[in-house]
């Protein structure tokens, strides 16, 4: 089953993170890709740039409103995702508490639906 691991961190954390402590984490996420790629699980994954760059489209009555930044303001913001094909929501949990940033932020889990079923 496909699942999308969304990656919430908090963005002024990886703004005033050294450029070590940001070559880690890259080397890590590198680490689990190539693990999730080579056992067969791995679909895609993205980071995401800055909710600063964000616009959100909304249709009330026929309008189109449009406003610059992110849905919600919340205190973690959407920052990248991985998609993965996992045997069911344990396997896929294992593999989000192996993504490095979910010890400073959060990943939600959310099983793709399966159009052809």
């Amino acid at each position: 089953m496909l699942y999308m691991l969304m990656i919430y961190a908090h963005e002024p954390d990886w703004a005033a993170a050294s450029e070590a402590e940001r070559a880690q984490v890259m080397r890590e996420h590198g680490e689990l890709m190539d693990d999730l790629k080579r056992t067969g699980r791995y679909r895609s994954c993205a980071a995401l740039e800055s909710t600063a760059t964000a616009t959100t489209i909304r249709v009330r009555s026929g309008k189109t409103l449009v406003s610059d930044g992110p849905f919600a303001e919340t205190k973690e913001q959407f920052g990248g995702y991985y998609i993965v094909d996992a045997r069911n929501l344990d396997d896929a949990m294992v593999i989000a508490a192996r993504i490095p940033t979910v010890r400073t932020g959060a990943v939600e889990i959310r099983p793709i639906v399966d159009e052809d079923t």
